[in-house]
């Protein structure tokens, strides 16, 4: 089984983004099922989304809004979701790199 983690970090300030929700889901049979909804450390980390997925369709959906909102900016994001094929094999450690109106992800180790 996999384990999936994540990590937010605020291109702007150059910290780890802390209290950002996180909510990970699994597609089952075309409908998305919440598998665990959580919020980033003082480090920016997820790590308690789930240390046992199974192979499938996932999804991570950041409250990029919100967070945003806490620190006085805006953006056009008001959530990133960031859909990806787990194995059930594998780490999946995806990452995002936030700022005001733009983001990246990649898959990490």
């Amino acid at each position: 089984m996999s384990r999936i983690t994540t990590h937010v970090l605020d291109a702007v300030l150059g910290k780890p983004a802390v209290g950002v929700a996180v909510r990970l889901d699994m597609q089952d049979d075309s409908v998305w099922v919440a598998v665990k909804e959580s919020a980033t450390d003082a480090d920016g980390r997820c790590r308690d989304l789930t240390d046992n997925a199974v192979a499938g369709l996932y999804r991570l959906t950041f409250s990029t809004g919100a967070y945003l909102a806490i620190k006085g900016r805006s953006s056009i994001y008001p959530e990133i979701a960031i859909s990806f094929k787990c194995s059930g094999e594998e780490h999946y450690h995806l990452p995002l790199l936030l700022s005001d109106n733009s983001y990246t992800t990649y898959r990490g180790s």
